[in-house]
């Protein structure tokens, strides 16, 4: 992300999706139910969306598509 110049969008990230994978790189659903993670992860990028395109409508529709394709 840094090289593309949006590094300054993510700074907190690491801290907010803290936990939600294990030191294998694996999904913790023994900590995090996808569903809320796919919801925070849509939340961080309308934040982008807003500050890119001073609109958050650019990321609508991720969860969704997410939760479609790999929720099962």
């Amino acid at each position: 992300m840094q090289r593309l110049g949006w590094g300054g969008h993510f700074g907190g990230l690491a801290a907010r999706l803290d936990g939600a994978f294990g030191a294998d790189g694996a999904f913790a659903h023994d900590r995090l139910r996808f569903v809320d993670f796919v919801d925070d992860v849509e939340e961080l990028l309308e934040e982008v969306a807003r500050r890119e395109r001073g609109d958050e409508e650019a990321a609508d529709g991720f969860e969704e598509y997410v939760l479609r394709h790999y929720a099962g």
